[in-house]
């Protein structure tokens, strides 16, 4: 699961499923792959573990640690200039925490153009395990009454989400 930290095509992570050394090592040629209907017989079938649309063309992608001795990221440019990166969680609790102040910001901030957001991410693809660090960013502009609204529903106070978001923040970037 991803933290996408900043709006602007398609960021796909594929892999090879996980039975693929068994299915080589039961018929080394790798014949009878072939013969099989599913996707024209493609020997490798690659599994889509996430999928994110960025709205512009990715011209560079880099792994690379943005602060000395912290977590790689995925750091990407596209066409029109915008810099992005793509951060891992490091726990499950955390990811399902921006997952639910994603869902829950992205239901207070109706979209200007009167398009859905997710659609807009899903524009190709549905979107698959990457959360919008942007919409999570827009916490801190919610109104007090609104963000007392959302802690209540997350089960946590104001000043930790904003701390859980400080720290994503600068565990990566700043």
């Amino acid at each position: 699961m991803c933290y996408e930290s900043t709006i602007k095509i398609t960021y796909l992570q594929v892999r090879l499923p996980e039975k693929i050394n068994e299915d080589i090592q039961e018929d080394p040629s790798g014949k009878s792959m072939f013969d099989r209907g599913w996707l024209n017989g493609a020997s490798q079938k690659l599994d889509m573990e996430s999928v994110f649309y960025v709205g512009d063309m990715i011209v560079n992608l880099q792994k690379t640690s943005l602060v000395p001795g912290a977590t790689e990221c995925l750091v990407y440019t596209t066409l029109g200039g915008a810099i992005g990166i793509f951060v891992p969680f490091l726990s499950k609790d955390e990811m399902d925490f921006f997952q639910n102040l994603e869902m829950h910001v992205r239901s207070e901030y109706p979209p200007l153009c009167g398009r859905d957001h997710l659609s807009f991410r899903s524009y190709y693809h549905p979107c698959k395990q990457v959360i919008d660090g942007d919409i999570c960013e827009q916490f801190s502009l919610m109104n007090v009454q609104k963000q007392k609204a959302v802690s209540d529903e997350l089960n946590k106070t104001v000043s930790e989400i904003s701390k859980k978001l400080e720290d994503i923040r600068t565990r990566f970037a700043f």
